[in-house]
């Protein structure tokens, strides 16, 4: 007999081998319709797969959160047997899952175009259509890799070629369509459903390598159902209307060029910006007891060869070699901040010591990952290093924790999920030390009340770390914060401190941050805010405009007053018509503006309209400067914007 755990915990016995299909069907005749693949022991298989001994069993349905998974890789099989239908002689390549959909990149001599998106659409319908079933079969390496390059698919006879040579060569098979493909499926074509969508189309080398030929990128979307397909392409829509490099060009704040990829030339307006967040940020982590520093940006590579970043992040690092020396830009501040604490003797009576700096870092992100401000590579981080004794481990991760929580809502960020990502299998340090390090850091969260899911083998190749992932306006999640454990750093860069037994002891390291990359970190909020930021980010607060030049004169005598009031203000005195101002300064986002004419000149008054605000307020000058000022003062306690 075989013995199946379900998991509610029930069992039931088997009198041999048997389809997930079938055991679905003996469950309910209402279970196996629904059912589109199967978990055994927590790996998930296709339907066929037979339960052969005793093992926990799940049915997997539209409801399960394994089935995107599914549906998104049989959608990539189904686009490439449209494709090839359509376009014969195009090659199919490799065509994964990936975040909210999947690809596949095709070899082709013509370009696809956008409107062959729309054909290929139609045909994935016809193939839902037919509910051909999928079959998988276990070729003989030698015979696949022949039967491919007999069919002129030479890309798939290069892959089988490269696969290791105990992998079995899997073939999935939907009607006379097959592919290459470790699985698993859905049973049939017309399981897949019609929830999906091409998106774009886009470039990209065989295997990731510019030497290679280059392929076409066909993505694309799918759900389980209309419904969240309707609301992820309005996301979609939304995103593209909030794109920060649009935002950026549209309100001044920046731009990026080819002579400096991946780096940020910071208009006025844009730097404006940079410099509150940045002096928001410094006035919260000095009244939570960090002190700032400043290091160098270019060190020698035997620092980074002691830190094992040279061994484990050297093809990241920007170099710089002298006549005897080989010099890398820092990608990180942690080895500096080391160096500070080494100088000097230090005791337990220092710690928990918190060091925090505005660090320049360099990465040498490949140029087809460069993305906006989102990925560059030249970055400022507000890094900071925490140096503790063990015991003061928990303390400081829910001191943190409550800092971090605290400046999200400030910033406008209440949905916070946290991820706990433990040792990757390429690591530094023994599994003793990570074992103890994990378990510091789990009490530490579990202390600070939070709830967390595991992102298995993520953790930095020195410690175990939280990720914090803040939702934005419109849904996505964005991963910003980091807390890491680390208990390897500081001794192999030679850090002791003096314990109250008077020994000398290794500090652990905690390496935090809350925004992370302050450019990527404006990024989000660009697009989290759609460009409209809270007033006392905005880069201008208020455009005084006027009807007519009759109110030039006063409108400078109101850009004075508000500017004494420590508001950020421009004048347009323009001969224009006002309607033509107040639209142009509604694109640039500026959130106040004050329309002079005769009336408020003669008054002492101004017309104050707000940005996506029907109703004007006709407010005296003073009233309105104080009622500016006080909605303008930033969150927390922030210096009087007078000062």
């Amino acid at each position: 007999m075989i013995n199946v755990t379900l998991p509610d915990g029930s069992t039931r016995q088997l009198e041999g081998p048997q389809s997930g299909a079938d055991f679905a069907a003996g469950i309910a005749k209402s279970l196996a319709k629904k059912a589109l693949g199967l978990k055994i022991n927590g790996e998930l298989k296709d339907l066929s797969t037979l339960i052969e001994s005793d093992c926990a069993v799940e049915i997997i349905t539209a409801e399960s959160e394994e089935a995107l998974d599914l549906i998104r890789h049989d959608a990539a099989h189904v686009m490439a047997e449209a494709v090839q239908e359509l376009f014969p002689g195009t090659q199919v390549t490799i065509g994964p899952v990936i975040e909210n959909g999947f690809f596949y990149d095709f070899a082709r001599d013509e370009p696809f175009h956008e409107a062959d998106l729309e054909k290929i659409e139609a045909r994935m319908k016809k193939i839902v259509d037919r509910n051909a079933p999928i079959t998988r079969e276990v070729r003989d390496r030698g015979d696949a890799i022949s039967y491919f390059e007999k069919i002129g698919e030479t890309y798939k006879a290069e892959i089988i070629g490269d696969l290791p040579a105990d992998e079995p060569i899997s073939i999935y098979r939907q009607g006379d369509w097959l592919d290459l493909c470790r699985g698993p499926h859905l049973p049939s074509t017309g399981k897949l459903g019609k929830a999906f969508k091409l998106t774009k189309l886009a470039g990209a080398y065989w295997r990731g390598d510019s030497k290679n030929a280059m392929l076409q990128r066909i993505y694309g979307t799918a759900w389980t159902n209309e419904k969240d397909l309707k609301a992820y392409l309005h996301m979609l829509e939304e995103a593209e209307k909030r794109d920060h490099r649009r935002l950026g060009r549209e309100m001044d704040l920046f731009h990026m060029q080819e002579e400096a990829q991946g780096m940020v030339f910071w208009h006025d307006k844009g730097w404006t910006v940079w410099r509150m967040l940045e002096d928001y940020i410094r006035t919260r982590i000095r009244a939570a007891g960090y002190g700032e520093v400043r290091t160098p940006i270019l060190i020698d590579r035997k620092l980074w060869e002691q830190s094992g970043h040279w061994e484990k992040f050297r093809e990241h690092m920007f170099t710089s070699e002298t006549e005897h020396d080989i010099f890398a830009l820092k990608p990180m501040n942690c080895p500096a901040h080391v160096q500070i604490f080494k100088q000097g003797i230090k005791s337990y009576r220092d710690l928990p010591l918190r060091m925090a700096e505005f660090g320049c870092c360099h990465r040498n992100e490949p140029s087809g990952a460069l993305h906006g401000l989102m990925r560059v590579r030249s970055m400022i981080q507000d890094d900071a290093h925490i140096f503790c004794e063990e015991h003061q481990i928990t303390s400081e991760t829910v001191n943190f924790i409550e800092l971090l929580q605290s400046v999200y809502a400030d910033l406008g960020f209440r949905d916070v999920k946290v991820m706990f990502a433990d040792r990757p299998d390429t690591r530094a340090g023994s599994d003793d030390v990570w074992d103890r390090a994990e378990a510091a850091l789990k009490t530490a969260v579990e202390a600070a009340g939070l709830e967390y899911e595991l992102s298995p083998g993520e953790g930095a190749f020195y410690g175990p770390k939280l990720e914090f992932h803040l939702r934005d306006a419109i849904g996505r999640d964005w991963q910003c914060g980091t807390l890491q454990v680390d208990f390897g750093t500081p001794g192999r860069l030679g850090a002791t401190y003096v314990g109250e037994d008077g020994a000398r002891h290794t500090p652990v390291m905690l390496h935090r941050a809350i925004l992370g990359s302050l450019e990527r970190f404006l990024g989000i909020l660009i697009e989290h805010y759609a460009g409209k930021f809270p007033l006392w980010l905005a880069p201008v607060q208020v455009v005084v405009a006027t009807i007519t030049s009759d109110a030039d004169g006063y409108a400078k005598k109101v850009a004075e007053t508000l500017s004494a009031n420590g508001l950020r203000v421009e004048t347009d005195l323009r001969n224009e018509k006002i309607n033509y101002k107040i639209r142009e300064h509604s694109v640039a986002k500026v959130p106040n503006m004050l329309v002079l004419g005769k009336r408020e000149a003669e008054e002492g008054a101004v017309c104050l309209r707000r940005l996506g605000v029907k109703e004007q307020q006709f407010l005296d000058l003073e009233k309105a400067a104080d009622l500016l000022r006080d909605e303008a003062r930033p969150p927390s306690g922030q210096r009087d914007l007078r000062e």
